[in-house]
Protein backbone atom coordinates (compact mmCIF):
# COMPACT_ATOMS: atom_id res chain seq x y z
CA UNK A 1 0.00 0.00 0.00
CA UNK A 2 1.48 3.30 -1.04
CA UNK A 3 -0.51 5.65 1.19
CA UNK A 4 -3.88 6.17 2.80
CA UNK A 5 -4.39 9.20 0.57
CA UNK A 6 -3.92 7.11 -2.59
CA UNK A 7 -6.22 4.41 -1.20
CA UNK A 8 -8.99 6.94 -0.59
CA UNK A 9 -8.55 8.39 -4.08
CA UNK A 10 -8.82 4.88 -5.55
CA UNK A 11 -11.99 4.24 -3.54
CA UNK A 12 -13.56 7.45 -4.85
CA UNK A 13 -12.44 6.75 -8.42
CA UNK A 14 -13.75 3.17 -8.52
CA UNK A 15 -17.06 4.17 -6.95
CA UNK A 16 -17.50 7.03 -9.41
CA UNK A 17 -16.75 4.69 -12.32
CA UNK A 18 -19.35 2.18 -11.12
CA UNK A 19 -21.99 4.88 -10.65
CA UNK A 20 -21.19 6.28 -14.10
CA UNK A 21 -21.55 2.84 -15.67
CA UNK A 22 -24.93 2.37 -13.97
CA UNK A 23 -26.11 5.74 -15.27
CA UNK A 24 -24.86 4.85 -18.76
CA UNK A 25 -26.84 1.60 -18.57
CA UNK A 26 -30.05 3.47 -17.73
CA UNK A 27 -29.41 6.11 -20.41
CA UNK A 28 -28.54 3.83 -23.32
CA UNK A 29 -30.77 0.79 -22.87
CA UNK A 30 -34.44 1.17 -23.72
CA UNK A 31 -35.55 -1.68 -21.47
CA UNK A 32 -33.28 -0.72 -18.56
CA UNK A 33 -34.41 -1.70 -15.08
CA UNK A 34 -33.94 1.66 -13.35
CA UNK A 35 -34.87 0.39 -9.90
CA UNK A 36 -32.17 -2.28 -9.92
CA UNK A 37 -29.62 0.19 -11.29
CA UNK A 38 -30.49 2.66 -8.53
CA UNK A 39 -30.14 -0.15 -5.98
CA UNK A 40 -26.63 -0.87 -7.29
CA UNK A 41 -25.79 2.84 -7.03
CA UNK A 42 -27.17 2.98 -3.49
CA UNK A 43 -25.11 -0.04 -2.46
CA UNK A 44 -22.02 1.51 -4.08
CA UNK A 45 -22.48 4.73 -2.11
CA UNK A 46 -22.88 2.78 1.14
CA UNK A 47 -19.80 0.71 0.34
CA UNK A 48 -17.86 3.91 -0.49
CA UNK A 49 -18.81 5.58 2.79
CA UNK A 50 -17.91 2.49 4.82
CA UNK A 51 -14.56 2.11 3.04
CA UNK A 52 -13.63 5.77 3.57
CA UNK A 53 -14.63 5.49 7.23
CA UNK A 54 -12.49 2.36 7.64
CA UNK A 55 -9.57 4.09 5.89
CA UNK A 56 -9.82 7.02 8.30
CA UNK A 57 -9.99 4.84 11.42
CA UNK A 58 -7.48 1.95 11.26
CA UNK A 59 -7.39 -0.77 13.91
CA UNK A 60 -4.37 -0.98 16.22
CA UNK A 61 -2.72 2.34 15.43
CA UNK A 62 0.26 1.47 17.63
CA UNK A 63 1.03 -1.84 15.90
CA UNK A 64 2.22 -1.50 12.27
CA UNK A 65 1.38 -5.14 11.49
CA UNK A 66 -2.24 -4.65 12.55
CA UNK A 67 -2.49 -1.43 10.54
CA UNK A 68 -1.11 -3.13 7.43
CA UNK A 69 -3.49 -6.06 7.87
CA UNK A 70 -6.38 -3.62 8.34
CA UNK A 71 -5.66 -1.80 5.07
CA UNK A 72 -5.07 -5.04 3.15
CA UNK A 73 -8.44 -6.34 4.36
CA UNK A 74 -10.06 -3.02 3.44
CA UNK A 75 -8.68 -3.25 -0.09
CA UNK A 76 -9.82 -6.86 -0.49
CA UNK A 77 -13.32 -6.12 0.80
CA UNK A 78 -13.75 -3.03 -1.35
CA UNK A 79 -12.54 -4.68 -4.56
CA UNK A 80 -14.80 -7.68 -3.90
CA UNK A 81 -17.74 -5.32 -3.37
CA UNK A 82 -17.02 -3.50 -6.63
CA UNK A 83 -16.69 -6.81 -8.48
CA UNK A 84 -20.02 -7.99 -7.06
CA UNK A 85 -21.70 -4.74 -8.09
CA UNK A 86 -20.33 -5.05 -11.63
CA UNK A 87 -21.58 -8.65 -11.75
CA UNK A 88 -25.08 -7.41 -10.88
CA UNK A 89 -24.82 -4.70 -13.54
CA UNK A 90 -23.66 -7.29 -16.07
CA UNK A 91 -26.76 -9.37 -15.34
CA UNK A 92 -28.94 -6.32 -15.97
CA UNK A 93 -27.21 -5.60 -19.28
CA UNK A 94 -27.72 -9.18 -20.47
CA UNK A 95 -31.46 -9.11 -19.73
Amino acid sequence: MASVRRLKKDIVELTAQLIGDCIDYVEYFDNADEEKAIAIISDAVKMHNEAIDRANHPDGKDNPKLVKAHYNKLQEDFVKGIDDAYAELEKLVKE
